[in-house]
């Protein structure tokens, strides 16, 4: 197994991506479909963990938070 010592990386559930951007369910699945009007190209796409089950990478939804503070100065 390879080891980084760069990243420690932390796969977050739909529950914890909820909690953390305020955001529901079905607004997060939204933001992740292309075919849906709320799609948004910037919102971290999901890891696909099994056949059932998804996370997101920690990093990637603080980075997301972060653009739209950015965003928010403009």
């Amino acid at each position: 197994m390879i080891h980084s010592t760069e990243y420690q990386y932390q796969v977050f559930n739909i529950k914890a991506v909820i909690e953390i951007t305020a955001l529901s369910r079905s607004t997060i699945y939204e933001l992740i479909n292309p075919k849906s009007d709320y799609y948004d190209s910037s919102f971290p796409k999901p890891l696909h963990l099994t056949q059932n089950r998804i996370g997101w990478i920690s990093q990637e939804i603080y980075d997301w938070l972060e653009l739209k503070i950015a965003q928010r100065a403009e």
